[in-house]
């Protein structure tokens, strides 16, 4: 992945006026996405085959994957910056807050997938999850055979190692997967020799959701992986940030990634 345009740190204080700045938007917007998102038509007429991508030049849709307690809505800004440069099937998915074990959350994507892949001609697509959303699109890549499927996941403040904070939360059974201790951890950390898919993780270290902040760094020794640092962008602001926007439609663009991880200062 090439370097990604430098990027002015933000002081943690306005790091987190900025997270409280994009909750508030983000609650106005909530009721906008509640409802799962409807396919978009077929591009060929009634009766006709689909026609399927050019090989090498078509870019594969994309499926934008939200965190815990969250919807599609999260995503407004950074589906328009797709659609702007050029990705023109972006689709997003809902999973019940309700779901009481990530698996299930897996199984759910995976035939979503399937379903994408079939209406669009297809063989693969790319995934981008913001925090629980990139460990489910993780787990169905490297434990439910996904990377057939997929061929890149972007994953946004994700706690690919767990995260320790707000353990009062812990009640919650997604919650407890998302702790360092859980067995969907210990599942992620096993072999996985053979996984085709490439992953591009974005970690900030305004994090205050990540704790510590680096869990959201990929370091399995099996996975093409890179980890893309980026400074003073908090949790929620993620997906909505311009520089991380950019980085993602990079990571998206880019053939490869790297094996050994690295860290790429980001910058708004």
């Amino acid at each position: 992945m090439g370097a990604l345009p430098v990027l002015r740190a933000i002081p943690p204080l306005r790091a987190t006026v900025v997270d409280v700045a994009v909750l508030a938007a983000h609650l106005l917007l909530y009721p906008t996405g509640i409802a799962q998102e409807r396919p978009a038509p077929a591009p060929a007429a009634a009766g006709s085959p689909a026609p399927l991508p050019t090989e090498g030049r078509a870019r594969p849709p994309v499926l934008l994957l939200h965190g815990f307690i969250d919807n599609r809505s999260v995503f407004v800004l950074l589906r328009r910056s797709l659609h702007r440069h050029g990705w023109h099937q972006v689709e997003a998915l809902n999973y019940s807050p309700l779901t009481g074990d990530l698996r299930r959350a897996a199984e759910l994507l995976g035939r979503h997938v399937e379903e994408l892949c079939a209406r669009t001609g297809h063989h693969r697509v790319d995934v981008v999850g913001h925090s629980l959303g990139g460990l489910i699109a993780r787990y169905y890549v490297q434990r439910r055979g996904g990377d057939a499927r997929v061929r890149t996941v972007v994953t946004l403040g994700t706690p690919h190692s767990g995260t320790r904070v707000a353990p009062l939360m812990s009640a919650h059974p997604l919650v407890r997967q998302m702790r360092p201790d859980s067995e969907v951890i210990a599942e992620l950390a096993l072999p996985a020799p053979h996984c085709r898919t490439r992953f591009v993780a974005f970690w900030s270290t305004a994090d205050q959701v990540m704790a510590p902040a680096r869990t959201a760094r990929i370091a399995h020794p099996d996975l093409r992986a890179e980890n893309v640092r980026v400074d003073g962008v908090g949790h929620l602001a993620l997906p909505v940030n311009s520089a991380v926007a950019a980085g993602i439609r990079e990571a998206l663009t880019a053939a490869h990634a790297t094996r050994t991880d690295r860290d790429v200062t980001a910058v708004a």
